[in-house]
This record gives structure tokens, C-alpha cells and sequence, in this order.
């Protein structure tokens, strides 16, 4: 299948499984995880109607860049673990930094913004299986109260909400308690906050489990595999 194909397939999953959860099936964001494929790779999904593009390094990124540089209406995000020795180069290349996972990271990569004058939107990640292995801050961490506390005052972050990995199982319903664990978190910061941190953005669910991510209440699912195909393992 092409790639075009394969896009319109997951989005006809995603509407199966919002029609299942009683949901519009338009309230939910489809990123192309696009790491590891070419720029005509990524060209192809984007004229299939793909507009959000998930990379998980930087260097790897900006070296795509150029040849993506017509594609106007795109928007980039960061979706790997990135390390605060990379948040201006980070910075200068994403729109949105959906793997944010401490205060030290949130606070560079806000002076590399003021520094671009630029707004970036950032999701905290949140390691809900609580795998070593796996970045992001616990659930019931001082690190998660710490970026909540600090959220009002980076000025160049646009909170939005939340992101996880679930520990990974062969039966796809086995990540149904992890995202069931985010929702539940998301909707206690948001009921606390208020509106002091926007908790609208509940990115949760790839290729293998996208469809009970859904069902769950994610809104923004992340689409590598299914709509590229196998990448070649580094």
C-alpha cells in the first residue's frame, strides 16, 4: 500500500474507534511520526494531508529541513527525549516540544525562545508505567508539581497538556490502564489548575494501540509504522 493509502486507513480507525467511544472523530490529531524516513517520505504523507510531523533528533531533523522547507504549513514537534545541552537548537527547529520532562529543560528552552521571539507549545511527558528505561517525570512526582508551579511564569511555553509511552505488550488492551492513568491525572491537574495551565492536549497512543488510546480519551495520537512502514531499527 502506499503511503497515501495507509493514511487513509488510520484515519478510518480513528473514526471506528471515536464512533465506538461516542466521540467526533475530528477532535483528534493525527501525528506522523516521521523519524528515521526521508524528506519524499514525509513529502508523500504531507500530500496526503498530513500537516503535524513528529521527529525524535534534532540533528537529524534540521538536516531534513531544507529540503522540507516549502512545505509552509507544517508543523514539527519534538516528540523524543531531549537533553537541555540541545534546547536552542530544539528550539529554533520545533513548533511544539511534546516530551518535556523537567523544570531545567522547560527553563532553557524558554530563554532560547525569548531569544528567537517565538511561543513554542510543549506536552509534559509523563512515564505512567514508571519504566527506567523511559523518560519522562513520574505521575506523583515534586518534578511534575515543579513544572506546574513554574508553567505561569515560563512566558515563551505554551503548556498543553500531556504525553505518554505505555510499557509496550503484544495485546494492545494491556495499555488501557496507562492511559486510563493519564486521563485521570489530566483531568486532576486541570480541575486544580484551573486555568492557570492549559490541560487540553491528551497525546497518547501509536501504531500498536492507538485505537484503545482513543477510546480512553486521547486526542492526539502519534502514527509512525501504519502510515510509513517498518523503520529500520539503530
Amino acid at each position: 500500500m502506499s503511503i497515501a493509502e495507509n493514511v487513509a486507513e488510520v484515519r478510518g480507525r480513528i473514526a471506528s474507534a471515536a464512533r465506538r467511544a461516542g466521540r467526533n472523530p475530528e477532535e483528534i490529531a493525527l501525528l506522523a511520526v516521521s523519524k528515521t524516513f526521508s524528506p519524499q517520505h514525509i513529502r508523500e504523507a504531507y500530500q496526503a494531508g498530513l500537516r503535524m510531523f513528529g521527529e525524535n533528533r534534532v540533528q537529524e531533523f534540521t538536516a531534513k529541513a531544507v529540503a522540507l522547507g516549502d512545505l509552509r504549513d507544517a508543523e514539527w514537534h519534538m516528540i523524543g527525549h531531549l537533553q537541555s545541552n540541545k534546547a536552542a537548537a530544539a528550539a529554533a527547529a520545533f513548533a511544539a516540544i511534546d516530551s518535556l520532562d523537567s523544570l531545567k529543560l522547560a527553563e532553557k528552552l524558554n530563554s532560547s525562545a525569548e531569544k528567537l521571539n517565538k511561543t513554542i507549545e510543549v506536552l509534559i511527558e509523563v512515564n505512567v508505567g514508571g519504566e527506567a528505561a523511559k523518560s519522562g517525570v513520574a505521575p506523583d512526582s515534586d518534578e511534575l508539581e515543579n513544572l506546574l508551579n513554574a508553567a505561569p511564569t515560563l512566558e515563551r511555553l505554551k503548556f498543553r497538556g500531556l504525553m505518554t509511552i505505555p510499557p509496550f505488550a503484544e495485546d494492545a488492551q494491556e495499555a488501557r490502564p496507562y492511559f486510563q492513568k493519564l486521563r485521570a491525572l489530566r483531568d486532576q491537574v486541570a480541575a486544580q489548575r484551573l486555568r492557570a495551565v492549559r490541560m487540553d492536549v491528551l497525546s497518547m497512543g501509536m501504531s500498536h494501540d492507538f485505537e484503545i488510546a482513543i477510546e480512553e480519551g486521547s486526542n492526539c495520537v502519534r502514527v509512525g509504522t501504519a502510515i510509513f512502514g517498518e523503520r529500520t531499527r539503530r
